[in-house]
């Protein structure tokens, strides 16, 4: 999908290109103004029947007033429309991600893939303010401009015509410079945030090989190549800074010079001399054009080569992508719905499509059993997991469920099915209720005090006074390892998924800690299949069986239950 289909990433609204027009109204007033009052103080030096000033004293009045009238119902235009698809655009791009989450986005954080999918959406959306308003409401006051002084003097309109086509080549060139230098910041700025984690990471082991001189070396020098990238990228700008009043002024004083042979009133000669003069205000915006103009285009580079990966599973089959179904949400405390088999049968899989991430795996889950799955460090145990969410597709065997191939399922029936909790589950700045409200939006509060208490929060939650309402994360209550995990436990039961994968869900928990969040799941699960990812053999021993994914002939077999 194309960035010009996607909605909201389309190049021009039609309700920005009017803002645009509103916007050359209130520039051509200011041009105007500055026009009329040249001819107004020169008209009235010459003494006339003040009755033959009013229409222009009303001229400057009006002229006045209607530009900040103007300017306002612009920026009131132009910033509604550019909020209604800014909202438009990140609800596509989120729906565009999900088929790629995770194994098709960057191997960043995701708190750093998150950020920069929303600073790329908003610089390509607010490209309509900062370009396509900017750049209409110039081009129709230029050209505006050149047409009625042309239509005093030919040779007048001609010197402002290319003032214009000056304007409009430094801008250009401002934008080619700004484009050029958007890559080498970026990979400059890339480097400075590896090379800082790796010392700040790495701290004690460069002391210990005495590399720390070094280290620090290599961060100076990042930090060098991001300030020579910032130098070339501003130079465009700079140099439309400087080309730009000085073009106006040689126009000026050639539009004076035109006016001295021109066989024309006074009056008449002063507006001809300051209707370029008053353009050098409109020409203002165009070197923070050419940066936004450059932004945008860098901007929506790296929104297409993201969105446009291959995702990492199939779609949906033929005739159910839109097919509408019946969603039932698993109650929490209620009687269990309906819970699938799970069974794996051959299943390799790969992130990359090169390297192999998980060797052929038999599996079975069946309905309501809980399957503990343990290993070391590489062996694939997180791989499994997303291939059990169907995040990855495998790349061969086959992945059943109720003995139906997933490939003969839509996409959101599978992953309708499991709640996935990691080992790093985050904690939002918001309230508590909201907190779990994200796995279920249409929660009441009886099933989300529900869903804490099976989580093992009961005694935690009736220690907040405000309860339901108490603001957890930044600016709020914090939050213990133990709670945090707790917490996206309660999140996973109250969405209501038959199926509960923990990847890792204690793995910085302390021993007694672990052991009880995960004696707790195992109690709350009211029937759920539960997978269980460790690398520890902590409160494992409530499990139905236990795998061990780098040695499968050791322990429990495959089949459990």
């Amino acid at each position: 999908m194309s960035s010009t289909t996607r909605p909201g990433l389309r190049t021009a609204s039609r309700r920005t290109l009017i803002a645009g027009v509103i916007g050359a109204a209130a520039l051509a007033s200011g041009v105007a103004l500055t026009a009329t009052s040249g001819w107004l103080i020169v008209r009235a030096s010459e003494r006339p029947v003040i009755l033959t000033l009013l229409t222009a004293i009303v001229a400057v009045r009006t002229f006045g007033m209607a530009r900040p009238v103007l300017r306002y119902w612009e920026r009131l235009r132009s910033h509604d429309a550019a909020l209604d698809d800014l909202a438009r655009a990140r609800t596509a791009v989120y729906s565009a991600l999900v088929p790629l989450t995770p194994a098709r986005l960057p191997r960043r954080g995701r708190a750093a893939v998150l950020s920069g999918v929303v600073d790329d959406v908003t610089d390509r959306v607010e490209a309509q303010v900062r370009v396509t308003v900017p750049v209409v409401a110039v081009l129709l006051t230029g050209l505006g401009t050149a047409t009625l002084c042309a239509l005093v003097e030919p040779v007048a309109g001609l010197v402002v015509a290319s003032l214009v086509l000056v304007a409009a080549a430094a801008t250009l060139v401002a934008w080619r410079t700004e484009s050029r230098s958007q890559e080498d910041l970026g990979a400059a700025r890339a480097e400075v945030t590896r090379t800082c984690e790796l010392v700040a990471g790495q701290a004690l082991e460069l002391q210990a090989v005495g590399a720390t001189a070094e280290a620090a070396d290599r961060v100076d020098r990042a930090h060098a190549d991001v300030s020579l990238a910032n130098r070339r990228q501003v130079a465009g700008r700079a140099g439309a800074a400087a080309v730009l009043p000085v073009a106006t002024m040689l126009a000026t004083v050639a539009c004076a010079a035109v006016a001295l042979r021109a066989d024309r009133s006074a009056p008449v000669l002063a507006l001809l001399v300051l209707a370029p003069f008053a353009l050098a205000e409109v020409f203002a915006p165009l070197p923070d054009v050419a940066r936004s103009w450059a932004r945008a285009r860098a901007a929506s580079a790296r929104l297409d080569a993201l969105l446009d990966s291959t995702p990492a599973v199939s779609s949906s089959p033929p005739g159910t992508a839109d097919a509408p179904r019946e969603h039932t949400p698993y109650p929490v405390g209620g009687a269990p719905g309906h819970v699938p088999d799970l069974r794996l049968v051959g299943v390799t899989a790969s992130w990359d499509g090169t390297r192999e991430a998980l060797a052929p795996t038999d599996l079975h889950l069946p309905a309501g059993h809980v399957l503990a799955l343990t290993g070391p460090s590489g062996c694939g145990k997180s791989t499994l997991v997303a291939v059990l969410a169907r995040h990855l597709d495998p790349t061969g065997g086959r992945y059943l469920v109720d003995g139906t191939d997933v490939r003969d399922l839509s996409l959101e029936q599978v992953r309708d099915l499991a709640a996935v909790v990691d080992d790093d589950p985050h904690v939002f700045a918001t309230t508590l209720r909201e907190n779990l409200r994200l796995a279920r939006p249409g929660a009441d509060d009886q099933a989300v005090e529900s869903a804490l208490r099976a989580a093992g929060l009961g005694g935690w939650f009736d220690s907040l006074p405000e309860g339901l309402d108490t603001t957890l994360g930044t600016g709020g209550r914090g939050v213990s390892g133990g709670e945090r995990a707790r917490l996206s436990i309660a999140r996973a039961l109250l969405s209501g998924r038959p199926v509960l994968l923990l990847d890792e869900p204690v793995a910085h928990l302390d021993h007694p800690t672990a052991v009880a969040v995960l004696h707790d799941l195992v109690a709350a699960r009211q029937g759920r299949s539960v997978l269980v990812v460790s690398h520890r053999p902590e409160g494992l021993t409530d499990a139905d069986g236990i795998m061990d994914l780098a040695r499968p002939e050791v322990g429990l077999p495959h089949e459990v239950g």
